[in-house]
């Protein structure tokens, strides 16, 4: 059944013919019987009724052609004397319904014209003459039919209403099917690009840690051998680090990966005062003060202050040059956690920080900018007037709190 059934839908007009067929023989039926007097009357009906069955046959395919053909045929009908009722004169309520469902919205308008003016024209040109008939029986005969010729096109319109709001509702679907995939998108972006600087920060960190510690070493290495030993320690454990922050990071981009991992937490303000030794360690010298009343913060703001914090110091010691100094001082306040980190070196005399170093390549203060961003906070830096460099960042504690 259901293949039957998967048939006709997909060759209506193989149904439609079926039926046009069923109406051709009723018309037959009702020609043989009919005893009307004029004989051209009857010949006449013969192609009409065959006009009847194309449209009921072709409704589907050309519903507006069917149309016209249906209202030709009825003029016919009324010229010719074929009286009604005929019994095709049902492919008219047919072809009514299916303009008003699937014809052009002239047609529609047409078929209702048409099926308005239909009963009261016949009853015209045919007024009943039996002895029941009154004035009364005929308007009453009159309404009901035309009341049945309105119904196919109500609710013909009606089907063409409901398929409008389910191909809208369809199309909506889609559009925020294509939305969703496009927010994602970006989504995936985003997060990249977030990881992409997380790796910036983890390597222009530790890396240059590394490299004064390796410095140090190989200065120091055949006449302080104890220095040599303690600085290639802080090399191994801070290379140790930035591994486990890089495999934290890299193992976010496995996608499906449920296997899971050992990664190292996101660091925060606490983790500052262990950052700024390490940095003292290195070589520069850095004054850490906290001001106000510290409290739990949300996991972004503490990830921004500390990677803000970082950066830096990590810019200092790359373009500071030598003897410089940092300072960093972390207030709480009411609604905001404020950092001012300065330093006394010459990059931003030279405007190497602007500039992302020597190599110009430096992703920085547009890392920093963007981060803020995020939790919208604002930043402030530039060179110092009495030389060096200024980092100043408010990030609002009431909006990361959400």
């Amino acid at each position: 059944m259901q293949r039957v059934y998967e048939f006709l839908r997909k060759h209506p007009t193989w149904v439609d013919s079926f039926w046009a067929v069923v109406l051709l023989a009723a018309c037959a039926v009702w020609i043989a019987a009919d005893r009307t007097p004029s004989p051209a009357a009857r010949a006449a009906a013969v192609p009409l009724s065959l006009a009847l069955a194309v449209v009921v046959a072709l409704r589907r395919r050309s519903p507006e052609k069917m149309l016209l053909l249906a209202i030709g045929t009825g003029v016919a009908q009324l010229v010719l004397d074929v009286q009604a009722p005929n019994p095709g004169d049902a492919a008219m309520l047919v072809v009514i319904y299916t303009c008003a469902s699937n014809g052009a919205r002239w047609s529609s308008r047409l078929a209702l014209t048409a099926g308005l003016l239909a009963t009261p024209l016949s009853m015209v040109r045919w007024p009943p003459h039996d002895e029941y008939s009154t004035i009364w029986t005929t308007l009453i005969q009159t309404f009901f039919l035309t009341v049945i010729f309105a119904l196919s096109w109500v609710i013909g319109d009606r089907l063409r209403t409901r398929r409008a709001y389910y191909a809208q509702l369809e199309e909506r679907a889609e559009r925020l099917h294509r939305e969703r995939e496009a927010q994602s998108k970006a989504a995936v972006a985003a997060e990249r690009a977030r990881i992409a600087r997380e790796l910036h920060d983890v390597v222009a960190h530790n890396v240059s840690v590394m490299v004064v510690q390796a410095d140090g070493a190989a200065y120091v290495l055949d006449v302080a051998p104890d220095q040599a030993k303690q600085a290639l320690s802080t090399i191994s454990s801070t290379g140790r680090q930035a591994l486990a922050e890089m495999r934290r990071l890299l193992g976010l981009l496995r996608a499906g990966d449920d296997a899971g991992g050992e990664y190292v937490p996101q660091p925060g303000v606490d983790q500052l005062a262990d950052l700024i030794d390490q940095v003292r360690g290195a070589g520069l010298p850095v004054r850490f003060e906290v001001a106000g009343q510290a409290r739990p913060l949300s996991s972004g703001v503490e990830l921004t202050a500390y990677r803000i914090v970082q950066e830096a110091l990590t810019n200092v010691r790359k373009h500071g040059g030598d003897g410089a100094s940092a300072s960093v001082l972390l207030g709480f306040g009411d609604a905001a956690l404020d950092l001012l980190i300065e330093d006394d070196g010459r990059g931003g005399r030279d405007g190497l920080y602007e500039q992302g170093g020597r190599d110009g390549l430096g992703q920085g203060l547009i890392g920093m900018r963007e981060r803020i961003g995020m939790v919208g906070g604002t930043l402030d830096a530039g060179p110092r007037p009495e030389g060096g460099f200024r980092i100043s960042a408010v990030l609002p504690l009431t909006a990361a709190g959400k």
